[in-house]
């Protein structure tokens, strides 16, 4: 490793796929599998297949990411509403308002989120308990 200090990005510059997932806190191979999924996801791909994310294939992967990982929702479920509500629409409800307003209302979203969280989680222990009980003779 060299001596010299990393430069920053700006704001507009493509990423790597390794600089992407580090930002998103996921695998490389999420991101790949989420390409396979997600159409509207299309990194520019140059010689060796190297990946270069611009920044809205960021900004939908960040919405991709907290509908999966945060909401609870499945691939499908994002994939139906990706295809009923639009790109635009999606990454619009994503965005965080500014303000005093804003602030209660991201509150109140965060409220829904924990409960959906909680809600996706207890559905999972579910199934999963009906995976693991004996049959019943």
């Amino acid at each position: 490793m060299s001596g010299r200090p990393k430069v920053k990005k700006s704001d507009g510059a493509f990423r790597t796929i390794s600089e992407v997932s580090q930002h998103l806190n996921v695998p490389q191979h999420v991101l790949r599998f989420w390409e396979s999924k997600f159409a509207q996801v299309n990194p520019l791909k140059r010689g060796g297949g190297r990946r270069y994310y611009r920044p809205d294939d960021i900004r939908l992967l960040e919405r991709v990411r907290d509908l999966l990982y945060v909401d609870g929702f499945t691939i499908k479920g994002v994939q139906r509403m990706m295809r009923e509500r639009g790109v635009k629409a999606l990454l619009a409800e994503g965005e965080v308002p500014i303000g005093s307003a804003g602030e209660a209302k991201m509150l109140g979203t965060l409220e829904e989120m924990e409960r959906h969280a909680v809600k996706a989680a207890i559905a999972q222990l579910t199934e999963i308990r009906k995976i693991l009980s004996p049959p019943k003779i």
